[in-house]
C-alpha cells in the first residue's frame, strides 16, 4: 500500500491512505489517537509523510530556535536555567528515546517570548498525562491544564522520536484534526534526558513562547 499524507490526526480516528482505525475511551477523557505502522515495517508511514510543510520547517530549524529561546530565558531567569542543565541542553539526547506506555506527569516550561511584552521564562506545574501503545507507534495525551497536547510519537533515530499532534485549549473535549489549523498543529522531538526522564521539545509553538519543553516523568 502506498501511504498518502496523513489528512487528519483526530481524537478517535486516524486516516492513512484510506485506512481507518477507531478506538473508544471513557466519556471524561479524550479517546486515544489511533494507530499507524512502525517505521521499520514494509510500507510503514514515515513522520515526514505525515507532517505539514510548516511543521517540517519548524523541526528543520529547531536548533536555531532553541539557542535563541534559551538565551532569552537565561537572561530572564539564569538560576532556573542553571539548575537543570539536562532539561535545557539541546544536545542532551540519550539512546532508547521513547517512554514506555504508562501514566506520567507532564510539566511545561516556556522559553523565549513570541511577542513583545510576554514573559521570556515560564515554568508551569505538572499535570497528568499518559503514553499509550497504539499498535506500532505511541500516543501522548495530557489531561490537565489550559493547553493540552495530544498526538502520536513516531520512531525516528536511535536518540529521538517525533511528535505530531494538536493542541486542545480550555475546556475543550475534542481536538482538531492535525493539519486543519496551523495554530493548533504541534511538532517536536521526544528525547530521553535521564533515568526515567524524557522531554518533548516543541519549537515555534503558535502561542506565547519560542520553544516549549515538556518534561515527562513517571506519575508519583
Amino acid at each position: 500500500m502506498a501511504w498518502s499524507r496523513l489528512v487528519g490526526i483526530s481524537i478517535g480516528v486516524i486516516v492513512l491512505g484510506g485506512c481507518a482505525h477507531r478506538t473508544s475511551a471513557p466519556a471524561d477523557k479524550p479517546a486515544p489517537i489511533a494507530s499507524a505502522p512502525a517505521s521499520g515495517e514494509a510500507n510503514a508511514v514515515n513522520w515526514r509523510q505525515v507532517a505539514t510543510d510548516a511543521d517540517r520547517a519548524r523541526l528543520r530549524n529547531w536548533r536555531d530556535t532553541w539557542i535563541e529561546a534559551l538565551a532569552e530565558a537565561r537572561s530572564a531567569d539564569p538560576q532556573a536555567i542553571a539548575a537543570d542543565p539536562a532539561l535545557f541542553d539541546p544536545d542532551r539526547a540519550l539512546t532508547d528515546p521513547l517512554p514506555p506506555p504508562g501514566d506520567y506527569r507532564c510539566r511545561t516550561v516556556k522559553l523565549g517570548s513570541a511577542q513583545q511584552g510576554l514573559s521570556r521564562y515560564v515554568d508551569y506545574p505538572g499535570y497528568p498525562c499518559r503514553i499509550e501503545r497504539e499498535d506500532d507507534v505511541l500516543s501522548l495525551t495530557r489531561y490537565g491544564g489550559s493547553q493540552r497536547p495530544v498526538g502520536l510519537i513516531f520512531p525516528d533515530t536511535a536518540a529521538r522520536g517525533v511528535f505530531l499532534g494538536t493542541l486542545m485549549l480550555g475546556n475543550q473535549h475534542r481536538a482538531l484534526d492535525y493539519g486543519r489549523d496551523q495554530d493548533r498543529d504541534m511538532a517536536g522531538f521526544v528525547e530521553r534526558i535521564g533515568d526515567a526522564r524524557w522531554r518533548l521539545a516543541l519549537p515555534r509553538p503558535a502561542f506565547e513562547s519560542k520553544l516549549d519543553l515538556i518534561e515527562i516523568t513517571p506519575a508519583p
